[in-house]
């Protein structure tokens, strides 16, 4: 079978997107199938294309067996409205000018969001190969839109759910990443069985536990004693990472500089931060930019607990984080600050502490307590965590479930045109 991938974020870009449409298609490659990735230069998220790569019109390289195709966009740095804007929709153009032109002829094609506008390049791309459409949601817009505060509602809030409505019927079958983002598209009018559900996983040959890295801990300021609680993800407006700055501020007052928070990554509110801590005088705050997939492994082995959090809203309570799985499965305890369909999984693997989003008196208790929590406590809940994450949440696993979708929308395609 020919699978064409579409996304906006694909390997060396190291967020979650990217390395979910990597996984999967890099399992499928490894079962014999044909796999074709239509994407563009990787830049995300400082809008500059990575080292070794061009902004060209059309570009092809090989990627573990992946057929990878990257096509020119207008590159934005990820935050801003209007530029951002144009960086999507000219993935949309290029990404649906270039599409029909691939051959062979795909059996499939899956268009992915975030962003909203790949999926839109999906369906003519698909219609083009006289493939079914599988529209995938990571990010339910525009409803996502409104919760971070980008946009209020108002006439481009309701063209946009026109266009969502569209898209949700133009599509042969969409895949969604958890319960919650499948129930909110069944309250919206698309049919239970149009939607099934392949969650985020993890890749646990990568996230595989080891010895912490005391070299690594000096370089970054901590000391043996430093009790490390690390963020480890996209520092954007969803992730509400005030609070551990407010967390921070609270364990200084107390003076309780044992505990520090290491943030690792980049995003629309990244630098926004990281001027507040500096002056604010937080020093047992730390930011490390963008690290490299391969090496975050080594970042989480030489922390003591893992922090995975978005701001308080409704929606995100239908999120099953894909940073969860990959703390976990580093076996670090973790600090949650979700609700909903997270909170509960925290609940029934008992790998960690929940603290309410956004509340940063309670993060910090929670991270005292977790500090106080005797080694042989905490071991325990990281090893619940990993067991947990292997037994459910196996990218390779998914990839297999996934495919087995794949094979029968393109069974009922077929029957359909006889």
């Amino acid at each position: 079978m020919h699978i064409l991938f579409l996304t906006h974020y694909f390997t060396p870009e190291n967020n979650a997107p990217a390395a979910r449409v990597h996984g999967m298609a890099k399992e499928w490659a490894r079962l014999g199938h044909r796999v074709t990735v239509l994407t563009c230069a990787p830049n995300v998220p400082a809008g500059v294309v990575y080292e070794g790569y061009e902004n060209k019109l059309y570009q092809q390289e090989w990627i573990d067996g992946i057929r990878t195709i990257r096509v020119w966009t207008w590159l934005a740095a990820n935050r801003g409205r209007v530029r951002r804007g144009l960086n999507y929709l000219s993935y949309l153009a290029a990404a649906g000018a270039a599409g029909p032109l691939l051959r062979p002829r795909a059996d499939v094609v899956i268009a992915t969001s975030p962003q909203f506008f790949a999926g839109w390049a999906g369906w003519p791309v698909a219609r083009a190969h006289g493939a079914p459409f599988v529209l995938e949601i990571r990010d339910i817009w525009p409803d996502s839109i409104v919760a971070v505060g980008a946009l209020q509602k108002g006439r481009i809030i309701s063209a946009l759910r026109k266009l969502e409505d569209a898209l949700y019927g133009g599509a042969d079958h969409i895949v969604a990443v958890g319960d919650g983002y499948r129930m909110n598209m069944i309250r919206k009018g698309v049919g239970p069985s149009k939607i099934s559900v392949i969650t985020n996983g993890v890749d646990v040959d990568l996230f595989e536990p080891r010895e912490p890295d005391q070299e690594l801990r000096a370089r970054l300021g901590f000391s043996p004693e430093t009790f490390v609680v690390t963020f480890a993800g996209t520092i954007g407006m969803a992730s509400g990472l005030e609070v551990a700055l407010g967390a921070a501020r609270r364990l200084k007052e107390k003076g309780r500089d044992d505990i520090a928070f290491l943030l690792i990554g980049d995003g629309a509110v990244r630098a926004e931060l990281q001027e507040r801590a500096r002056a604010e005088g937080l020093t047992n705050v730390v930011f490390t930019g963008m690290v490299p997939r391969a090496e975050l492994p080594a970042y989480l082995a030489g922390s003591d607990a893992c922090l995975v959090h978005f701001r308080k809203d409704e929606l995100f309570g239908t999120i099953l984080p894909s940073k969860f799985f990959e703390d976990a499965a580093m076996e670090k305890p973790i600090l949650l600050g979700f609700e909903g369909d997270a909170r509960a999984m925290l609940e029934e693997a008992d790998c960690g502490i929940a603290f309410e989003p956004s509340n940063d008196e309670e993060l910090a208790a929670a991270s005292e307590r977790l500090a106080a929590a005797p080694l042989e406590e905490r071991r325990r809940l990281g090893e619940n965590g990993r067991r947990f994450v292997l037994e459910r949440f196996d990218r390779r696993t998914l990839a297999h479930a996934y495919l087995e979708v794949l094979e029968r929308v393109r069974a009922d395609h077929r029957q359909a045109r006889r």
